[in-house]
């Protein structure tokens, strides 16, 4: 990665943009638990700031995560040169996923900016009106469920502490950043599993609108006993992982 300043810049500032766009979801996600119909997905974040007349920071959003996803991409095909073979491709897979992380915040910051709804269309109908409909959305399922797990562990193993520099932090400092990580990383993994279950359980119940992605997946686990209390520890961790990813703006190694 050539060791641009205004690059650097863009990055952190990307990453900013990225928690502040995790704590408005986290919010979403609490007014989901307590009974309002908000939409409470990274969409839904978005149209709250194109609500408050934030084009602007609509286009900073699109921009700055844009970078992160390209800058995540060249890791994902040829960094990590200095991890040993091993670990270098694990490296590399997680740098991909966050390609596919940093990239939906940017298409759909985009799209709300030129004012589009910031959602991409459904092709679950389509896929599930197929002979092989139900296997293939099955499969998307497992995928997203396994990119959950992979979240999960580096979050309990604290591998993305490999990602920081905390030159000039103090002790007290790490180790808070090191537990907002491992919190919110495993909140983002419950997340994503969750999205992961409803795509199987779409293509078992032949229900696209349950395949539609993270608000239609946390409105099924509000009703579902106990389902308040649940979302709303799932909206604290979102949080969490916001705040992390706040701290993550200042110490991301760039």
């Amino acid at each position: 990665m050539p060791d641009i300043r205004g690059f650097s810049l863009f990055a952190r500032i990307g990453l900013t943009c990225y928690a502040f766009v995790h704590l408005v979801v986290a919010w979403l996600a609490a007014q989901v638990a307590l009974g309002d119909n908000e939409r409470a997905d990274k969409a839904g974040a978005l149209q709250i700031v194109a609500g408050g007349g934030g084009a602007v920071l609509l286009w900073l959003i699109a921009v700055g995560t844009g970078i992160l996803a390209l800058w995540q991409l060249t890791e994902a095909i040829a960094g990590h040169r200095h991890a040993s073979p091993r670990r270098r491709w694990v490296r590399r897979a997680a740098s991909g996923i966050e390609v596919v992380l940093y990239g939906l915040v940017a298409y759909s910051a985009g799209k709300i900016a030129t004012g589009g709804s910031g959602k991409a269309p459904s092709v679950v109908t389509a896929v599930l009106a197929k002979p092989w409909g139900a296997a293939a959305v099955t499969c998307a399922g497992g995928v997203v469920i396994a990119v959950a797990a992979f979240l999960g562990y580096r979050g309990i193993r604290k591998k993305f502490v490999h990602d920081l520099d905390f030159g000039g932090a103090s002790p007290v400092l790490r180790r808070s950043t090191e537990r907002l990580g491992q919190v919110g990383w495993c909140a983002m993994a419950l997340t994503y599993g969750t999205v992961g279950t409803m795509f199987v359980v779409s293509a078992a119940e032949y229900d696209p609108a349950k395949a539609a992605g993270l608000d239609p997946a946390l409105k099924t686990l509000a009703v579902q006993p106990y389902g308040q209390v649940l979302l709303l520890a799932l909206a604290a961790g979102i949080a969490v992982f916001g705040v992390f990813a706040l701290l993550e703006s200042r110490y991301r190694k760039i």
